[in-house]
């Protein structure tokens, strides 16, 4: 359990898996999970930033699914740019949650529960629950803020996108400030680390960019920037970046998956940031003959958020994910 204490400046020192970091300090530690069958302890590893002065308590998470490591490597990036000296409030970093998916490069844990629907957790669950507890524990209960970064699921990519409560002034304001081509409105899922946590009235940010499995440099860069913009925008830290335009992010509220009307082999002719009107053709399906095909409508316009990377589809399976927005809205900014 975290605990907290003020200095004379009112800065905090804060205890974390039994250790102190006090104000103006960066420590790396790790925080006993379980033992694998050989007995081989595994860790949740957390990296604090206790800045010396007062301010919000950030966290950043990744890897929750254990395969979506573009947010890795987000968060390394973004922890080589801070200093306690300057940082106000507190950085808690964990790049990998899911620990023992990471290893064995799975979404799930080794007995297939998914630990984004294993939130808040139990100390007497399972293994998905014993984790989700320790990081509701150890991390989130002591922050005002989060960011948790994941990718698509194995064999589909997404365009860089923030999904949030836009109904709730303070994340909107976070969204925003993120700058991701998109922001969408969505709900939280049930046992999922977003709901658990605004459950405690916690603002958070889920990015998704990417797929799994893969290192995406523009979704990697995007990612970084944002959380950094977050951060400037929380007073955290001073942005070190000249003044420029920043093109405001599209606001969608709703999503919907085309699906395949038959099975066979997907030729896609579409991609992720797209704007396509209703009936807009987004590929063709033909049987491995290229006998028998049919075309894959939109069935509303919007922007391409998602995609499926596999061509063996079989029919229902989901495979072009479209955002509905503004008419006015639908073309994405240009790349800077």
């Amino acid at each position: 359990m975290t605990t907290s204490s003020p200095n004379s400046n009112g800065s905090q020192s804060i205890t974390i898996g039994g250790v102190a970091i006090a104000p103006g300090k960066r420590l790396r530690l790790d925080i006993p999970v379980a033992k694998l069958p050989t007995q081989t302890p595994m860790s949740l590893p957390v990296t604090v930033i206790n800045g010396k002065q007062e301010g919000p308590r950030l966290w950043l998470s990744a890897a929750i699914h254990g395969d979506e490591i573009n947010g890795v490597e987000i968060i390394r990036q973004v922890l080589a740019t801070l200093s306690p000296q300057t940082l106000k409030g507190m950085l808690i970093a964990v790049p990998v949650v899911n620990i023992f998916g990471f290893i064995g490069q799975s979404r799930y844990l080794p007995d297939r529960r998914d630990l984004n629907r294993s939130f808040p957790g139990s100390p007497r669950g399972s293994l998905a629950s014993l984790l989700a507890h320790l990081f509701m524990n150890e991390v989130v209960a002591h922050c005002t803020h989060g960011i948790d970064l994941h990718t698509a699921a194995i064999h589909r990519c997404n365009l860089p996108q923030i999904r949030a409560n836009l109904n709730d002034d303070e994340t909107l304001a976070c969204a925003k400030a993120f700058g991701a081509p998109l922001m969408i409105h969505a709900a939280t899922r049930d046992g999922s680390l977003r709901q658990a946590a605004s459950q405690r009235g916690i603002p958070v940010l889920l990015y998704e960019a990417g797929e799994a499995l893969r290192f995406d440099a523009d979704s990697i860069q995007t990612g970084v920037a944002g959380v950094l913009r977050v951060m400037t925008h929380l007073e955290m830290i001073v942005s070190r970046e000249e003044k420029i335009t920043q093109m405001p992010s599209i606001e969608a509220r709703s999503t919907k998956w085309v699906r395949a009307s038959r099975s066979g082999l997907l030729h896609l002719d579409t991609e992720l940031g797209q704007s396509v009107a209703k009936k807009h053709c987004l590929g063709v399906i033909r049987d491995v003959f290229g006998d028998q095909s049919v075309k894959v409508l939109a069935p509303q316009s919007g922007i391409v958020i998602g995609h499926t990377q596999n061509p063996f589809v079989n029919r229902g399976d989901a495979i072009v994910h479209i955002a509905s927005a503004d008419n006015e809205q639908l073309s994405l900014p240009p790349e800077a």
